[in-house]
């Protein structure tokens, strides 16, 4: 399966949902990521060797694709409308991820925009969701309300994936109280895009 994560915005948990999917993958077949970021977040990640997939550049990638049956593409923040039809074309599932907050949901409504006409095959990602708020529940209401698809499970707002990405690690494998509840979030997600 080649999954791309795009977003048309930077901080809505973008690499640590490309990390933990392509860490769920991993358990059922071989999995790349490919950080194809400029910021190189995903390679930054995996600097200590400890994650259980291999990371890779885009430029570094070409010989390794054909050794992995699953492949993760963190794709750079802000695509152009060009790089959006290329990744289309390219991937059987493109993950979008979106924090509740409503700037970041207008965000999102405008790449589904232009997605739309590619005939995409996506589904929407909420992150950053504050259990303690009513912005998940509010900005899942408006997805829905415009018939997008939405993953049923949310990801947390939790100091949990800040530590596993300070440690180079996925968030099941630091000692922290939440973060095997981190980890079931994100193992729903891939059960869920495995069944699709």
């Amino acid at each position: 399966m080649i999954i791309a994560v795009t977003a048309l915005k930077g901080g809505v948990g973008k690499t640590t949902t490309a990390i933990h999917i392509a860490a769920y993958l991993q358990q059922k077949a071989p999995t790349l990521l490919i950080d194809a970021d400029k910021n190189r977040s995903a390679l930054h990640w995996s600097r200590e060797d400890t994650l259980p997939f291999f990371v890779a550049s885009q430029a570094g990638s070409t010989r390794l694709i054909t050794k992995y049956t699953h492949i993760i593409t963190d794709t750079q923040a802000r695509p152009e409308p060009e790089e959006l039809e290329d990744l289309v074309q390219g991937c059987d599932l493109l993950v979008i991820p979106t924090t509740p907050n409503h700037l970041d949901v207008d965000v999102t409504i405008k790449a589904v925009e232009l997605l739309q006409p590619l005939k995409a095959n996506f589904k929407i990602l909420l992150t950053k969701v504050d259990a303690r708020t009513r912005n998940g529940r509010e900005a899942r209401k408006t997805l829905e309300d415009l018939k997008y698809p939405v993953f049923r499970e949310e990801i947390p707002l939790l100091v949990a994936f800040e530590k596993a990405s300070d440690r180079g690690v996925i968030v099941k494998d630091i000692s922290d109280p939440r973060a095997k509840y981190a980890w079931g979030c994100y193992e729903s997600v891939g059960k869920e895009i495995m069944a699709s």
